[in-house]
């Protein structure tokens, strides 16, 4: 399959896993199916920061991605990379895998009341961020465009999960450029 496969790792609510498939399969025009769950990976979880280590998340992840497809893990876990202080989510650059962490996507992490609407438009627009990366994407200067850098939330809640037209562009020329090339290689006709 070359498609996106939507995995969680470790306990994950099915309505984000649904509202996450949906805003993929608009975002990219590729099948997105669910994947089966993927257990947490060991050794990730860092004592002194109370975090887990985004990057073994990814390393767990590709292990589950099969040839030509992208695989999102959605995790309650909160991340972190080693030079910042927290990630919403982290992808390989053109890349298989990317990950998305609920932990401080919920309302209830900064004081507010719980509330699962908002949980799950935050989660697919970071979902279509983290994807969009594995497209090759970078950070966009539309701050509508979800593919735009989110340092807080008043930034990701200012994004769309729709990709700007600059950025639907480049997915789309990125695959007719793909197939364009397979067709002159023999692979398609």
């Amino acid at each position: 399959m070359s498609g996106i496969v939507v995995a969680a790792v470790g306990p994950a609510p099915e309505a984000v896993l649904g509202r996450v498939e949906g805003e993929l399969r608009r975002a990219f025009g590729l099948p997105v199916e669910r994947g089966t769950a993927v257990p947490e990976p060991e050794g990730a979880y860092s004592p002194p920061r109370g975090q887990w280590l985004a990057a073994e998340f990814l390393k767990r992840l590709l292990a589950h991605a099969a040839p030509g497809e992208r695989v999102l893990g959605v995790t309650e876990r909160d991340l972190f990379v080693p030079v910042l202080s927290f990630v919403y989510g982290q992808a390989q650059l053109e890349g298989q895998a990317a990950v998305v962490s609920l932990a401080r996507l919920r309302p209830e992490f900064h004081g507010l009341p719980p509330d699962d609407g908002v949980l799950g438009r935050r989660a697919a627009t970071e979902a279509v961020h983290e994807v969009g990366h594995t497209f090759g994407l970078v950070h966009c200067l539309d701050r509508r465009c979800p593919m735009s850098l989110s340092i807080d939330i008043p930034d990701l809640d200012g994004k769309t999960p729709e990709l700007c037209p600059g950025c639907a562009a480049l997915v789309r020329g990125g695959a007719e450029m793909k197939r364009a090339l397979a067709r002159a290689q023999g692979g398609l006709r």
